[in-house]
Order: structure tokens, then sequence, then C-alpha cells
């Protein structure tokens, strides 16, 4: 086991006010990892009055300086890579390859795009007699999750702190030990006292102590939709500015003109990344009703290629679930869809051969789903693919929709203007045409009841900046 039982506050390694711990568990061996603490609201103030004390200095610095303390870390993390992306792997259950290149590699990008734009021309603005200004925004709580748990720390402390804030961290305390690697390599860049802090423990008790705390001026989410509802309830007595990044149910859509192979194909993985735990998941594909049995065979073939396996092996396309509660939330939906009248074309509920122990479940394709079912309206977050017929594209374009979500999608067409004019009309805070690829300098985040505020690149950097007008 790893012992993580201490907090990191005001630039130092320190106990927590109590003793209680939090284990951390092997999703794919069931075995425990570690134990970390179980922080208190206490811990959360002490952080929280760090941070503030550091603020005025910190926000003071130099654009160079912020520049040069974050390069650092980036050097840091970097040389942390392959262990970092083994520890994802033990307590997310993230195959390693994907571990490796996304879950530790991800953040490395997070961090150097705000080095460049650090780097890059400040902002100033002249609108009439009016010189228009951003300034940091204050002390900044990120509270985050479990499913991209490096990732989805730095590309909110990344631009927290180019910005000029200070930072404390309420990582998930499901998989917090990349975390703890974090704080280790911004210790060695040697970031000042409070500048950045960590408290680990429950989101009840830390969570809503820094939600309600009158020091924190912003509060970063990323969670479930439930979770984000509470947060941004608990920071509006305080009138905090909040960012919201939830779930989502992504549309794929294929035209009825697209390369069907390809488009399904890229589909499925897209969909079962990260053992489906991926807020993005294009977990809702969209085919001609012309095409759907033809679409049905190709996407049972290409699931099937996602047998589960031991994430540490480099051949494991898809790991465990992170916990036994998500594996009993997915198999219930599972179950449901299939006394729902779904068809199943492939996978299901039951415990896949050999993996008795591990919180492990087959790639799951339904057929036959209703745009109105549970299987369709639901985050499931898990490996489970929801393939959905359509007659024509205004059809297509009411069932993508068709959802209290707008987090992602997609659209296949061997037109791209065709592809791209469809895009537009669909509620969704990015969609990619025809497997356009992930640009971490656009902006990142939802419609609808998938978010408020953007992550990643310049939008992002604003988040943590207030407007200031000054009259010449």
């Amino acid at each position: 086991m790893t012992e993580r039982t201490v907090l990191y506050l005001d630039g130092a390694w320190v106990a927590a006010e109590s003793d209680e711990t939090i284990p951390v568990e092997n999703p794919a061996t069931e075995e425990p990892l570690a134990e970390i603490p179980a922080g208190t609201a206490g811990d959360a103030n002490r952080a929280v009055a760090a941070a503030r004390r550091a603020f005025p200095a910190w926000a003071a610095t130099s654009r160079s300086e912020r520049a040069e303390l974050l390069r650092r870390l980036h050097d840091g993390l970097a040389k942390r890579a392959e262990e970092i992306g083994e520890t994802i792997a033990r307590d997310v259950g993230t195959p390693l390859r994907i571990a490796t290149r996304i879950q530790a590699g991800l953040p490395l990008t997070d961090i150097q795009t705000y080095v460049d734009l650090l780097e890059a021309d400040e902002r100033e603005e002249r609108v009439g007699n009016s010189l228009v200004v951003r300034e940091p925004a204050g002390v900044v709580a990120a509270i985050t999750p479990w499913n991209y748990p490096l990732h989805q720390i730095t590309c909110k402390i990344a631009p927290a702190l180019a910005a000029g804030c200070t930072v404390v961290v309420k990582p998930s305390e499901v998989a917090p030990l990349s975390a703890y690697q974090l704080f280790d390599a911004i210790h060695e860049a040697g970031f000042p006292p409070g500048v950045i802090n960590l408290v680990t423990g429950y989101g009840p008790v830390v969570g809503e102590a820094l939600a309600t705390h009158p020091d924190v001026d912003v509060v970063s989410f990323t969670g479930s939709l439930r979770a984000g509802s509470r947060v941004a309830e608990l920071a509006a007595r305080t009138v905090k500015r909040v960012t919201l990044e939830l779930g989502g149910k992504s549309a794929n859509v294929i035209l009825d003109d697209a390369d069907l192979k390809t488009a399904v194909k890229v589909g499925v993985a897209n969909a079962f990344l990260n053992g489906g735990q991926t807020c993005t998941a294009w977990t809702r594909m969209l085919v001609p009703g012309s095409r759907q049995e033809e679409a049905l065979e190709l996407a049972k073939v290409f699931a099937e290629g996602f047998a589960p396996g031991d994430p540490l092996d480099p051949g494991t396309k898809l790991g465990p679930l992170v916990s036994r509660a998500q594996l009993e939330r997915v198999r219930g939906f599972i179950t449901r869809g299939i006394s729902d009248g779904a068809r199943l074309v492939t996978g299901g509920a039951g415990t896949p051969e050999g993996f008795e122990t591990g919180h492990f479940v087959s790639p799951t394709v339904f057929g036959d789903v209703r745009p109105d079912s549970e299987l369709a309206q639901e985050e499931i977050f898990g490996p489970v693919l929801s393939v959905l017929s359509y007659q024509d594209e205004a059809e297509a374009l009411a069932i993508a929709n068709n959802s209290r979500y707008g987090l992602h999608g997609a659209v296949w067409s061997a037109d791209t203007d065709r592809a791209l004019a469809f895009a537009r009309r669909v509620r969704t805070g990015q969609i990619d045409v025809n497997g356009g690829a992930y640009n971490p300098l656009a902006p990142f985040g939802g419609y609808k009841q998938s978010g408020v505020g953007r992550e990643m690149g310049r939008l992002g950097l604003d988040e943590f900046t207030e407007v200031k007008s000054i009259q010449l």
C-alpha cells in the first residue's frame, strides 16, 4: 500500500485535523492501494486561509514569473509520466497505454497551453474612452472527478495560476493518487507557499466547505449533474462565480452518404474510451434506418474487440470500471434496457468469463433503442452503446437534440459542407466533423445541463479573471 496520509497546505505537507482515512482500491483486483486523509471542514478552512494570504503577492507577479513556474511544473510532470500512467491504470482502471498517452499526456498539454498564452502579448482593449483590463478573480476552489483525475485538475489549475489566482484543489477520493504526484511536482517547482493547496476528503464535507466559504471567489467543478447542481446552489449563497462541467449523452450522427465502416469503428472506440467513463463519450449512434442492420453488425464486431483485460497489460483496450458502485449502476442500466425492449446485440450485465474478481463489465451494444428511453437519455458512464435509427436528416437532428445534455457529439458525411451545416444545428458545446481531432486550444464546455462556462484555451483563462473598465 502507498502511504499518502498528509495534505498540502501553505507550501508544506502537513497532517490533517482528523485521523480518519479513506481507502483507495485497485478496481481490477479489489485490493487496497492506499489510504488518504478524510479531510475536514477545518482543513478546508486552513487551505482557503493560506490561499487568501498568498493571493496579493501572487496576483502581483509578472506573466513571465508565472510562466516560468508553470514550465517547471510541466517538466516535473513530464519526468513522472510513466509513473503517473501506471498509477492511473491502478486506481482508475484505465488501460496502461491510454493512461500513459492521455491520462498522463494531456495534463502536459494543459500546462503548456497556458505557458504559451502567458508568453504571448497581454490583452487590453480600448472601448471609447475606457481601457478594459482583466485581473485575477481571487481564490479558486477546484473540485475534480475520478475519471480523468490528473487532467481534470491541470485543466483548472493551469489557467487559474496563469491568471494570477491562488487555488485549493479537492480531488475525488475514489482515484486521488495522481493528485499527490502532481503536488510532489508542484513542491519541487517552487511555487510560493499558499499559492496552491491540496485537501482530500469527501464531497459533502470538504467540497461543500469550499463551495460555501466566503473567502473563495471562484468554484470550478467537474462531476455529475446532481453534485454540480448542489455546488451551484451552495455557491450562490455568497454569489461566487461558478463554472460547471457536468454530464453528457453525445450523439454520433452518421448521415446516409457517410463511410459507415469508418464512422462506426471510430464511434465505438470513442464510446468505450476509458471504459465508457468519459463525459464526452458518443454513447448514442444515429444511423439511417435502411443501414441499421449493417451498422449493428459492424458495431458488434468492433465492440467485441474491446475484450476486458488487466489494465496493466499493454494490449488491454477495456479495463474495469472504477468501483463496485459504478459496476452495479452500469449493470442496472443494461438490465433495464433489455426489459424496456431494446435489442441486446453483444455484451450484457453478466460477469465476463474469467473476471470473477474486479469491477469488469462486457462491452455492450444495443439496437432498436427508442429516443426517449432511459438508454438514450441517461448518462450510463460505462461501455454501453445505444444505436438509434432515423428516417431522414430532420429526424436525425431532432433525435440528436433530444437530450437535457449538450456537451459533445459527432457527424459524418461524404460531403464536408453538409456535415458542417448539420453540426451547426446540433445544440452542443463541441462537435467533431468526420473525426476532427481534439484541439486543446479550443474552448471546452456544454450547453443545457452539461454545464456553465468553458475550460481550455483563452476562454478557459478568462473564467478566472474579473473584467475592469478604466475610464480615461
